[in-house]
């Protein structure tokens, strides 16, 4: 058989930063429609919408008097940040919100380990802003064109055993509400609200900026290797024991899995290898177009071009290993099921995506420790976290048709912005302050300004 998928590509299926690069450039408001409105769809293009206009506050005050137009004429608003999230948190028939204008860092003390931000910041540019200062994040994502704002308000998270994700590290936020008002929370001042806006979808207010906890700048060695995929699961509570940030990936139809592991290490000439994410992906994917009808012959060619020796290593300040891009867009699920249950319930996942030709997306498995925050999926309890992708213009229907009854099964809190099929009834049994959010923003936004059909049905409201 000729063919360009040579031994060369399939030796770096593994390469580290690959697997991690799909990232993103950020989609970001959309140019405006001539007329009719303001038109916008999400990094995917899986969903859109036709809103009235965008706005775009400078500042606070901007902010809340907008917001005041908005409940006078009775528009409803949404926020809108990169437009990485899945699930439809941002179409609206009103207005759309972008805070692209309302961005940087405002302050930082290295003793005390804080810093404020405007909550339009980017992830990639606080992170480079933070350096400046000698400091740094906790963790990162795995992608960084996210605005903060819209990062916490969906619970994003990196990965790490004794990690959290980022919004345990807001340690303050300032809201505009539904009504204009602006109210601060944190740091002793109202802890209940704080931990209910941590993660709140956009639906208490619109967070204008933060106090956050940093750490002081660090370095970073990544490694990278390939082990069988039944040895990976295996090894995989011992690997996230043992490494300040561990994950990894299985690769369909090859049998093999990708490790990537970072641990702090000293300053040091930087050495980050090329990546050839998108060869790979590209490189699968032609795999799966030629032989997904013949899945033995598929695993056979896979198992003889990979090297299983194959290895990468990378050493170079935290921002710049932790967070990658994807250029090649797709759709994606994940859900966060409780520690003890995550190797059983990846085993059953790649059983279910193994019986699909169609499948050639790595599946990413991360561990993240448990938080306060009342709508967190780690809300007290320690977690593994289960990604699965589809490209972009393919079917992406049996992410959530074949995958979230495995999930349920494991009793698996999904992600708030990709792709679920729960309603409020699922999210009451899942969340012990369930109610307590629901009460809190009936409060805060009686009329429902800053829901839309989506967020009606994840909290049960009526249209």
């Amino acid at each position: 058989m000729k063919t360009t998928l040579d031994r060369r590509v399939l030796l770096r299926l593994g390469g580290g930063a690959l697997l991690g690069a799909w990232t993103v450039r950020s989609a970001g408001p959309r140019a405006a429609a001539p007329a009719g409105g303001y038109r916008w769809r999400n990094w995917s293009g899986l969903q859109s919408c036709t809103a009235q206009a965008l706005a775009t506050p400078g500042d606070e005050a901007e902010l809340a008097r907008l917001l005041r137009a908005a409940g006078a004429a009775g528009t409803p608003l949404r926020c809108v940040g990169a437009g990485h999230s899945f699930t439809p948190l941002v179409p609206t028939a009103g207005k759309l919100v972008s805070l692209d204008r309302m961005s940087g860092l405002l302050a930082q003390d290295a003793a005390a380990g804080t810093a404020t931000l405007l909550a339009g910041t980017r992830i990639a540019q606080l992170a480079r802003q933070l350096d400046q200062h000698g400091l740094a994040l906790r963790n990162q994502p795995d992608i960084d064109a996210q605005s903060y704002a819209g990062a916490i308000s969906t619970a994003t998270h990196g990965t790490g055993a004794r990690l959290q994700a980022l919004h345990a590290d807001a340690l303050a936020l300032r809201l505009v509400t539904p009504a204009g008002e602006i109210v601060d929370c944190g740091g002793g001042r109202d802890d209940d609200l704080l931990q209910a806006a941590r993660v709140s979808l956009g639906s208490l207010g619109v967070i204008a900026r933060a106090t956050i906890a940093v750490v002081p700048a660090y370095y970073l060695k990544r490694k990278l290797w390939l082990m069988p995929a039944q040895q990976m699961l295996d090894a995989a509570p011992e690997l996230a024991r043992t490494h300040r940030n561990f994950e990894f990936y299985y690769l369909p139809f090859t049998g093999y899995a990708a490790a990537i592991v970072h641990d702090l290490a000293p300053a040091g000439p930087a050495s980050r290898p090329e990546s050839q994410d998108e060869d790979m992906l590209r490189e699968l994917r032609r795999l799966r177009d030629w032989l997904g009808k013949m899945p033995s012959l598929r695993r056979w060619v896979a198992q003889k071009l990979i090297d299983p020796g194959m290895g990468e290593q990378a050493l170079d300040k935290s921002w710049r290993l932790l967070s990658t891009s994807r250029p090649t867009r797709f759709n994606e699920t994940e859900c966060h099921v409780p520690r003890e249950a995550g190797i059983a319930c990846a085993r059953e996942v790649i059983a279910r995506l193994e019986r699909r030709d169609d499948v050639f997306f790595p599946m990413e498995f991360r561990f993240v420790q448990g938080d306060d925050a009342w709508l967190s999926p780690f809300y007290r309890r320690d977690s593994c976290s289960i990604a699965v992708h589809a490209a972009a213009g393919e079917a992406c229907d049996y992410l959530v048709t074949d995958l979230a009854p495995i999930f349920r099964k494991y009793q698996g809190r999904p992600h708030w912005g990709k792709l679920h099929a729960h309603r409020a009834a699922d999210f009451a049994a899942l969340y012990p302050r369930w109610n307590d959010f629901l009460k809190l923003r009936r409060e805060l936004d009686p009329r429902g300004l800053l829901l839309n059909p989506h967020l009606r049905g994840v909290f049960g409201v009526a249209t």
